[in-house]
C-alpha cells in the first residue's frame, strides 16, 4: 500500500489517493516513520524493563541482611521499616520491603512456630457393665418465662443403661456429689473400678466434687478443651428424651417432671431398644445387657457356620431353581471378639 502511494503521480495529492484506496492519512505518516526509524529489536514488556531506581544487588543484600539481624529476624515488616525510620535509615519503601521478603519467602509469619501437631483421640473403653459411667447435665423448660429446671442423668457406658437421675432447681456440685455417693453405694462399686466420664462444666470440675471422687476411687475422665463431640452417649440419651412423642416441652413444675422422667427412665432400661445393643426386652440392670450380648454373640456364631445348602434346606417349597454348585471356600468363624463400647 505504501509503494502504491509513492508511486502515485506527482499531481495526485496524498490527501486524494488515501481517500481513494479508504485508509486515513495519519496512518500513512506512521508506516512511513516506522519505517525508516533505526530498529531496535524485539519489543520489552515495561515490567521487564530495566527500572531506574531498582535497588542494586548490594544494596537488595544488606536489606535482607538486616531483616535477618538479631533485634528484627521475629518482627513483622512494617515494625522494621519504621523503627529504621526513626533511625534516620531509609533503604527502600514499605512495598520494597515486601517485595524483597517476598521474592526470598519470608513475607509470612517471621516468629518461631510450633510445628503441627497430631495428638491420638483418648477413647474409655468399656468390656463390662458398672466399668465406665458418663453423665451430663440438661435444663428442662418451665411453664414460667426464663424458669428452667436441671436434670441429671448418669449413663453406663456398656449397658446405655440410666444407673442415677435427679430433677432439681439448681445445677451446682453439691447435688452432683449427693447424686454420686448414692449411685456408688447403691450399686456397690468398689475403689478403682470405675472410670466416669464428663464434660468440663462447672460442677464436673469444682473442687469438691473431685475430691469426692478421689475418696470413692473414682477415676474422673473430662472431655478434650473446645470440643463437643467427646460425651455423644449422653447427648444422644437428653435428644432421645426431648423428642419423645410425649415429652410436655415445658413441665408445670418439678413435680411434674419428676413424674415424667420416672417413666421415662423405665421405658429406656427396659423397653427401648438401642442400635449397638442386644433387644433389651428382658433387661432390668446393666448386668442383664452382658448376658444378653453373649447370647447374641452365641447366635452370631451359629448362624456364620450355616453352608448355603442349609439355607436351601430350609427354603420354602416354591422355589424351583437348584442352587448351582459351585467351588467356594468357605471358612466359618471360629473366634468371637469381645464386644466393646466407646
Amino acid at each position: 500500500m505504501i509503494t502504491v502511494l509513492d508511486e502515485r503521480p506527482a499531481q495526485l495529492p496524498l490527501a486524494m489517493a488515501c481517500r481513494a484506496l479508504g485508509i486515513n492519512r495519519s496512518t500513512v505518516y506512521a508506516w512511513r516513520k516506522r519505517r525508516h526509524a533505526p530498529s531496535t529489536g524485539a519489543s520489552t514488556s515495561h515490567r521487564h524493563c530495566p527500572q531506574p531506581r531498582a535497588l542494586s544487588a548490594e544494596e537488595r543484600a544488606q536489606l535482607l541482611e538486616i531483616a535477618h539481624s538479631e533485634p528484627y529476624r521475629d518482627q513483622p515488616v512494617y515494625e522494621i521499616y519504621h523503627d529504621l525510620l526513626q533511625q534516620g535509615i531509609y533503604l527502600g519503601s514499605l512495598s520494597t520491603w515486601y517485595r524483597q521478603l517476598r521474592e526470598a519467602k519470608e513475607s509470612g509469619d517471621r516468629r518461631p512456630q510450633r510445628a503441627p501437631q497430631h495428638h491420638a483421640i483418648p477413647r474409655i473403653t468399656a468390656r463390662a457393665a458398672n466399668e465406665a459411667w458418663t453423665w451430663d447435665i440438661s435444663k428442662l423448660p418451665t411453664r414460667r418465662r426464663g424458669v428452667y429446671l436441671t436434670l441429671y442423668v448418669v449413663l453406663d457406658l456398656y449397658s446405655r443403661f440410666i444407673v442415677a437421675w435427679m430433677v432439681s432447681h439448681k445445677e451446682n456440685a453439691a447435688l452432683a456429689q449427693q447424686l454420686f455417693q448414692e449411685a456408688v453405694d447403691r450399686y456397690g462399686i468398689p475403689q478403682g473400678a470405675l472410670t466416669l466420664h464428663q464434660d468440663r462444666g462447672s460442677p464436673m470440675i469444682a473442687r469438691s466434687y473431685l475430691d469426692l471422687m478421689g475418696e470413692l476411687g473414682v477415676t474422673c475422665s473430662h472431655s478434650r478443651p473446645r470440643v463437643s463431640n467427646d460425651n455423644p452417649f449422653s447427648e444422644s440419651q437428653f435428644k432421645t428424651s426431648k423428642y419423645q412423642p410425649d415429652y410436655p416441652g415445658r413441665f408445670e413444675s418439678i413435680v411434674h417432671a419428676r413424674q415424667w422422667y420416672r417413666a421415662y427412665v423405665d421405658w429406656y432400661n427396659l423397653q427401648h431398644p438401642h442400635s449397638g445393643l442386644a433387644s433389651p426386652r428382658s433387661r432390668s440392670s446393666p448386668a442383664d445387657i452382658a448376658r444378653l450380648r453373649r447370647s447374641v454373640s452365641e447366635r452370631s456364631m451359629t448362624a456364620s457356620r450355616r453352608t448355603p445348602s442349609d439355607s436351601y434346606a430350609d427354603a420354602p417349597r416354591w422355589r424351583c431353581h437348584r442352587p448351582v454348585s459351585r467351588s467356594i471356600r468357605y471358612s466359618p468363624m471360629t473366634t468371637t471378639r469381645p464386644p466393646t463400647a466407646w
